[in-house]
């Protein structure tokens, strides 16, 4: 099976063998990831293995596999005995970079990577295979924990970063007045958006501990004066305390179940002014097995939460439908993510 597309393939013994190792060919890049391989080789250029062993703490019996590897990988370059980072690696591995994914590579390594280690029992029982899935107070702790909560908002900036120049081209916001982001984080996905938009205003709605967060990320991108965060828990409060022009709900219905999903929709729909819209972004599934990037996401909230997985637009159309909502498109938003709009 081709590991980008999920097509078939007429396989070999060799490249079943191949399969089975793909997993190595991840933990290259996330041991590289947690020793700060890249940020290094970019903050000293070119080095021996000798010099970047000494940095980041290479013992001498791993180091040319290991290098060699992220070169076979197209992570590094090798120019005579000096290595130094790829384009791709520079452009999505080293902080600051516009495309840095530093967040998805720590919540890989430290969660995923153990939790799929548990696949089996995860399929054989239908439970989350992560202590935290099973904690209802453990994510408030986590929150409560500034250097955990440093590595979560990594994470929520990766994500929600990589999707906000496409939802600034997939909707027209020139004729928006404010937009409401249903669990925003920090509002990195609204501050891009208000960059962009200067008339455009906007508040995140999420948990109390991210306030601060929030007010410190808007303070930086220069954006403050136009955002707003309400803290709040939107399974507790009935209906969300604040309205807008456009309700963005963005990687939030995949962490809940299908019953969960429809409350929250619904939720949402209800603070959509008459005129505007819901925007709804996830991993979006098809209907027929052809996207393997979104079924492995699928089955990562399988083994992270209660009741999370993605599902398809169908789905969502048939919770928006008993919401209220008679008008429901969908439209891709990039290349990993589909854009369901719910108007009003």
């Amino acid at each position: 099976m081709d590991s980008t597309t999920g097509t078939a393939l007429t396989a070999s013994a060799t490249d079943v063998k191949r399969l089975s190792n793909a997993f190595c060919h991840a933990k290259l890049l996330l041991t590289a990831g947690e020793l700060g391989l890249f940020e290094d080789l970019e903050q000293h250029g070119p080095s021996t293995q000798e010099e970047l062993s000494a940095r980041v703490g290479l013992h001498a019996r791993a180091a040319r596999d290991f290098l060699h590897g992220l070169v076979l990988l197209g992570l590094l370059d090798l120019e005579g005995d000096r290595y130094r980072n790829s384009r791709a690696a520079s452009a999505t591995l080293v902080p600051g970079a516009p495309d840095y994914i530093g967040g998805f590579l720590h919540r890989a390594n430290h969660m995923l990577y153990p939790a799929w280690a548990k696949l089996t029992d995860a399929v054989t029982s239908g439970r989350p295979q992560t202590a935290g899935a099973k904690d209802a107070g453990a994510f408030l702790r986590m929150l409560g924990d500034p250097a955990q909560r440093g590595q979560y908002l990594q994470m929520m900036d990766s994500a929600n970063g990589l999707v906000a120049p496409h939802l600034a081209e997939a909707y027209d916001w020139r004729q928006v007045g404010d937009v409401l982001d249903v669990g925003g984080c920090r509002g990195n996905l609204v501050s891009q958006l208000l960059l962009r938009f200067p008339g455009l205003k906007a508040s995140v709605y999420d948990l109390a501990p991210l306030a601060g967060a929030f007010a410190e990320h808007t303070e930086r991108l220069g954006v403050a004066d136009r955002a707003t965060f309400h803290a709040g828990d939107f399974f507790a409060e009935t209906p969300l305390p604040v309205t807008a022009d456009v309700v963005v709900m963005g990687h939030v219905l995949h962490n809940w179940s299908p019953e969960q999903r429809a409350y929250l929709v619904k939720k949402a729909y209800a603070a959509v002014r008459p005129g505007g819209a819901l925007l709804i972004y996830d991993a979006v599934l098809p209907e027929e097995p052809a996207d393997l990037a979104r079924t492995l996401v699928s089955l990562n909230m399988l083994l992270v939460t209660e009741g999370g997985s993605e599902y398809t637009a169908a789905e969502c159309g048939r919770w928006l439908s008993e919401a209220g909502c008679q008008d429901v498109s969908t439209r891709p938003l990039g290349p990993t993510d589909t854009l369901i709009i719910g108007r009003r």
